[in-house]
């Protein structure tokens, strides 16, 4: 690993022992070993938040931590799943960090792929750019909203991310190291991350996925994913509501009725049916 000192010098740093977990963003104490120019980072410091999934045993799995934001990259192609996109938006509200919705490849004729799954999320309140990383188009207004945090980029493969951190951080991302190599099928994909610190803020990219699943929380919490369903949830006849079968649930009357988007609180049902299925997995109860 990499690890940037306070002067801006960096150097590779080992770690001291196997359960040290160390990502992309953490501030650690490295020790330089007696003379020579080795260093070990022996302590990592506290966070102040975690962006984090589970993988198919139900365990967490740290991606990085002490972010602003999560930049959840969409396209028109190739088609975009709404439900890992909604997971997304729920793993970055489970850790106290804002969503920003890009949609990337603007440049692609109108009605390239179906991107109607975005105007839910931008009703609700989470901020949405629209780019072109080949063109450049919308650039400007994403440096804005980008401007003074740290931000993660993040979203299923092919959708650009790492040609939107490019058109963005150029030069700056190429004096990081290599960050990518070409996989067997001969596309670059990303398998390290690093922060690229530029004039207005600060970026980082993760490989893409093909699904994604948010950090086990328990059941009555899978709602804080989706704040229109938990700001609803003060209705409902018990305290204790999932909205999924109970009498009297505001959320499902929201739904019938047309205020709450049918399209939304099915991801949320998926989303609470699978983290009851990891939750078996890791062998506890919500």
């Amino acid at each position: 690993m990499i690890v940037e000192f306070p002067g801006g010098e960096t150097a590779p740093c080992k770690l001291r022992g196997h359960k040290l977990d160390v990502v992309a963003g953490d501030q650690v104490r490295a020790e330089r070993h007696q003379g020579s120019d080795e260093w070990t980072v022996v302590e990592r410091l506290p966070r102040r938040n975690l962006l984090s999934r589970s993988d198919s045993r139900g365990l967490e799995e740290s991606i990085a931590a002490n972010l602003d934001q999560l930049g959840i990259v969409v396209a028109p192609l190739p088609a975009c799943d709404p439900f890992i996109v909604d997971r997304y938006v729920a793993g970055a509200c489970y850790a106290g960090i804002s969503p920003l919705l890009i949609v990337n490849k603007t440049d692609l004729p109108a009605g390239a792929g179906d991107l109607s799954f975005v105007d839910p999320l931008r009703t609700i309140g989470f901020p949405v750019c629209s780019v072109s990383a080949r063109t450049g188009v919308g650039l400007p207004d994403l440096i804005d909203a980008l401007r003074g945090r740290r931000t993660l980029l993040a979203g299923q493969s092919g959708v650009g991310k790492s040609s939107v951190l490019n058109a963005l951080a150029g030069d700056a991302l190429r004096a990081t190291g290599r960050l990518s190599e070409r996989s067997n099928e001969g596309r670059h994909t990303t398998v390290s991350s690093a922060i690229v610190r530029l004039p207005w803020g600060e970026l980082a990219d993760s490989p893409g996925v093909r699904d994604y699943a948010p950090p086990v929380v328990p059941l009555p919490d899978v709602q804080r994913g989706f704040p229109e369903v938990h700001a609803l949830a003060g209705g409902c006849r018990f305290q204790n509501c999932l909205h999924s079968r109970e009498p009297q649930c505001a959320v499902r009357l929201a739904v019938e009725s047309g205020a709450l988007d049918s399209r939304r609180y099915e991801s949320y049902r998926r989303l609470l049916n699978l983290t009851r299925q990891l939750d078996e997995k890791r062998g506890w109860k919500s």
